[in-house]
């Protein structure tokens, strides 16, 4: 009894502290927040919904039309082509509805704004083979995207893939080091500030919510953010992304002295926190097994949460 109570001991000392490994490493809800079935969407009264320094009016039937692409702000970019502002009903949404008019997406998806032709390409590429994926099943936006990347033709994706790609990005995140931030709540599929601004712990995390939800629900690409990230985020970030400190590798060799890009591979300057934290824990477990990722699952390897979301934190704080 003795030997067998040891034994049973034994296994308990090992497996908790794995279990325990697990359950750190687990998808953290504020990257990947479940879509909330609580949350009332602004009801359309038939009234045209307005945002600053636009002429156009849409009605939120129209804004929730995945095959609209509203158009807020004609002289920020150029004429949209036809796969971008209206896709091809009944399988290919419009990739300005989810992207917006020029390109800049939300902390749902992907910025496209100035990303390599090439590269936009190989994503839809790899959607399609199922090379490209999420740690977390069922999510809407990947689960949209790979639905989509099976009818989309090449040519469509070609035109698509030309227009964000010669788009100029604009600085659109604020990040702020924090001890506390915003109690907020899950507005669709992103994070939002709870109206009566009361607070509560960050912890380590990083909140990114809208600076103002209406007018990002309405798609307007001139909606901006703000992301709470915990104190010494940003110091920790520049020191792991400049340098590596024995846990990764340098980013500019890859992405450009400036991270704007280099070759085929992205920009990750100025991006959405919440979308790269996803990239590179997605990577790091194996649901992104594109062209480019037995790299970059290397360059992960050895980070833990925290090294990623300093990471994260860092770039966002950058200029696009």
């Amino acid at each position: 009894m003795k030997i067998a109570t040891a034994f049973l001991a034994s296994i308990i000392s090992v497996a908790l502290p794995a279990a325990a490994a697990m359950a750190a490493d687990a998808p953290p809800q504020w990257a990947y927040p479940a879509n909330n079935p609580n949350y009332k969407p602004p009801v359309d009264d038939g009234r045209p919904v307005r945002v600053p320094d636009s002429t156009a009016g849409y009605t939120w039937s129209q804004l929730r039309d995945r095959f609209i692409a509203p158009i807020w702000h004609p002289g920020d970019h150029r004429p949209l082509p036809d796969i971008v502002a209206s896709g091809r009903n009944p399988d290919v949404f419009a990739c300005g509805y989810c992207h917006r008019a020029d390109g800049p997406g939300g902390p749902e998806n992907s910025d496209l704004a100035g990303l390599p032709k090439s590269y936009i390409i190989q994503q839809m590429a790899d959607y399609k083979r199922g090379a490209r994926g999420t740690a977390v099943s069922g999510r809407t936006p990947p689960t949209l995207m790979i639905a989509l990347s099976k009818p989309i033709s090449d040519p469509e994706v070609e035109a698509a893939a030309t227009y964000f790609s010669a788009l100029q990005p604009r600085k659109r995140i604020k990040v702020v080091e924090s001890d506390t931030a915003p109690k907020a709540y899950v507005a669709g599929l992103l994070w939002a500030a709870a109206e009566g601004g009361e607070r509560e712990p960050l912890g380590q995390r990083i909140l990114e919510v809208p600076d103002d939800l209406i007018r990002f629900e309405s798609r307007d690409p001139r909606s901006t953010f703000t992301a709470y990230v915990p104190v010494g985020s940003l110091a920790k970030g520049e020191a792991l992304v400049t340098k590596g400190v024995g846990k990764t590798l340098a980013c500019a060799p890859c992405h450009g002295p400036d991270l704007k890009g280099l070759g085929p591979l992205p920009r990750i300057a100025g991006r959405s926190p919440s979308y790269m934290f996803r990239q590179l824990y997605d990577f790091r477990h194996g649901a992104r097994t594109g062209e480019w990722s037995p790299l970059m699952a290397q360059v992960v390897s050895n980070l833990e949460q925290e090294d990623m979301l300093a990471i994260v934190a860092y770039l966002a704080s950058l200029d696009p």
